[in-house]
């Protein structure tokens, strides 16, 4: 049996700032509304440096000691998994700048699910900030419904 698997990596951070944590409107593809800010890991890169790069590279914040909370995945129709990598910072320093990839800005914690927000934002949160869960599971046999393990 087979048990290798094509994969794409991604990451995702929640920069907390007291009760502020930090969202990114994305532009482009992907458009349509808030999420955290995060990019791809690149061939060969260990996530937690893909992580730290990303949050340089969109929101001009160098952050330090992430910390894993959990993961997102599904399986794309060519049979990919694509894995996003779920991080919490709240060590960082620099000046706050937004990217090519969309605008970033503080949000109160409490006020992140009223927002235009997209891709499971509610349930990424239960994950990264309530930490109840680890695994956001979405099944395409069940029309992509969100499954919080």
């Amino acid at each position: 049996m087979e048990r290798t698997e094509r994969v794409i990596l991604t990451n995702l951070c929640m920069i907390c700032d007291g009760t502020r944590v930090l969202v990114e409107e994305k532009i482009g593809r992907d458009a349509g509304g808030i999420i955290f800010p995060g990019g791809h890991v690149e061939p060969g890169e260990p996530v937690t440096d893909s992580v730290i790069r990303e949050m340089k590279e969109e929101t001009g914040l160098t952050i330090e000691s992430p910390k894993l909370c959990g993961v997102k995945e599904w399986i794309n129709g060519d049979g990919s998994r694509y894995v996003v990598f779920l991080f919490r910072a709240d060590r960082f320093s620099g000046e706050l700048a937004s990217s090519a990839e969309g605008r970033v800005f503080w949000v109160e914690k409490e006020d992140v699910l009223k927002t235009d927000w997209i891709w499971h934002m509610d349930a990424l949160m239960q994950i990264m900030s309530e930490g109840e869960f680890t695994e956001l599971f979405l099944d395409a046999a069940d029309g992509w419904n969100p499954v919080l393990k």
